[in-house]
C-alpha cells in the first residue's frame, strides 16, 4: 500500500520512541523509510570550529538520521536519510511531495495548554496542511506501540 514512508525526526525522546513504530509500518508494507531532520533556519546555528564555519544544527541532524538509519537497516528496512534547512513543517510537507511519500509518521510531544499555544506544534501544522496522510503516535510509555 505504501512504497515510501516519511519519518521526520528531531532526535527527541518522543521521536525515538516512535521510530520503531515507523519501522514496523515500513516492514509491513515493504516500503522505503525516509528519515528526515530539518535544521530549523529560524534558529541561529552557525559556529566557527578551528577556523571553519559549521552549521551545528545540520551536524546534529546528520547524527540523528544516521543513528535512526542504522536502527532501520538493522531490521532490513530500505532507508533514505536527509537533512534539510528550512521551517520544519513546511520542509516536511515539501519533502513528502518531492519524494512521492505515501505516508508521514510523526510523534506527538504531548504539550498542552499555554505551552502548546506558545510553542506551536510542527505535527499539528503538518496534519493541517499536508495532502499526504499523516499518522500521529502518542509515545506514551504505558502501552506498547505495535502495528497494525
Amino acid at each position: 500500500m505504501y512504497d515510501n514512508i516519511l519519518f521526520p525526526t528531531d532526535g527527541s525522546e518522543p521521536a525515538e520512541n516512535v521510530l520503531d513504530y515507523a519501522i514496523e509500518i515500513a516492514a509491513e508494507h515493504e516500503a522505503t523509510l525516509h528519515l528526515l531532520n530539518v535544521a530549523d533556519t529560524t534558529r541561529d546555528s552557525l559556529t566557527r570550529i578551528q577556523g571553519e564555519v559549521i552549521d551545528v544544527l545540520e551536524r546534529e541532524g546528520a547524527e540523528i538520521v544516521d543513528d535512526a538509519a542504522q536502527r532501520a537497516s538493522d531490521r532490513g528496512i530500505a532507508v533514505v536519510s536527509d537533512v534539510v534547512q528550512g521551517t520544519p513543517s513546511t520542509s516536511i510537507i515539501e519533502y513528502g511531495t518531492r519524494y512521492d511519500i505515501g505516508l508521514i509518521v510523526m510523534p506527538t510531544h504531548g504539550r498542552r495548554g499555554l505551552k502548546r499555544f506558545l510553542l506551536g506544534s510542527v505535527t499539528e501544522r503538518v496534519i493541517n496542511t499536508a495532502e499526504i496522510p499523516v499518522v500521529t503516535v502518542n509515545p506514551d510509555h504505558d502501552r506498547p506501540l505495535t502495528y497494525p
